[in-house]
């Protein structure tokens, strides 16, 4: 747990979630505890009862579903700016979360506890729309993902996970592993570093030991 000044987390608050009113931001200042978490830290695990909504102030945070025999699958990232609309449910509802996530960086968050959601969304409307906004957000995204997942092949699904990671990460290079995607999309290593070296042949990216360089012809940040 980090201990910093309510000043300064109002200016990262100010920073990453600029739709946030200055009373609202004061509000969260007030009643935040700020965590810095370490990369590899698991945040949520499936079953866990949710006592505060999670807001990043930096860092990434990846959210996946995972089976009972620890088959993963990548849902999204939680990023600052972002909250996660399964973890809000699940704290508004006392519900135990069918999530996991853990961090891929050195993330900070904000915990808002959940005993003041009530009050939030009652007395600030800047965080009653940026709650909508995540539903809407989070949906849209998982409509992609079911889209992905139940009418297109591999190779198809493969590049839409990797356009995302270039989005979420504001670089051609990715810090990736060919057995980290395969877990991500619940596939084998040697489909995916077949498919890999199929884009590569292509021209859309170069293979590396440990990350992946993404070819500007072919994608935008």
């Amino acid at each position: 747990m980090t201990d910093i000044p309510k000043l300064l987390l109002q200016d990262k608050l100010r920073k990453n979630y600029p739709d946030f009113d200055l009373p609202l931001i004061d509000f969260i200042a007030q009643h935040a505890v700020v965590k810095t978490l370490p990369a590899g830290q698991q945040l949520i695990r499936p079953g866990q009862f949710f006592r505060s909504v999670i807001l990043p102030t930096s860092g990434k945070i990846k959210v996946y579903r995972q089976d009972e025999d620890g088959n993963e699958f990548f849902m999204y990232f939680i990023e600052p700016g972002t909250a996660c609309a399964l973890s809000m449910v699940c704290a508004a509802r006392n519900l135990s979360s069918e999530i996991a996530a853990i961090t891929t960086e050195n993330t900070e968050i904000a915990l808002v506890p959940i005993a003041y959601m009530d009050e939030l969304v009652k007395n600030h409307k800047s965080w009653y729309y940026f709650v909508l906004e995540t539903y809407r957000n989070r949906f849209e995204e998982m409509l992609q993902i079911i889209d992905n997942v139940a009418f297109k092949a591999m190779d198809e699904r493969l590049e839409f996970y990797l356009k995302r990671l270039l989005k979420s990460a504001r670089s051609y290079t990715l810090n990736i592993t060919h057995e980290e995607i395969a877990a991500d999309l619940n596939s084998s290593r040697v489909v995916v570093s077949r498919l890999l070296k199929k884009m590569e042949q292509d021209g859309k990216l170069q293979l590396f030991r440990n990350h992946i360089e993404m070819s500007m012809k072919y994608y935008t940040l």
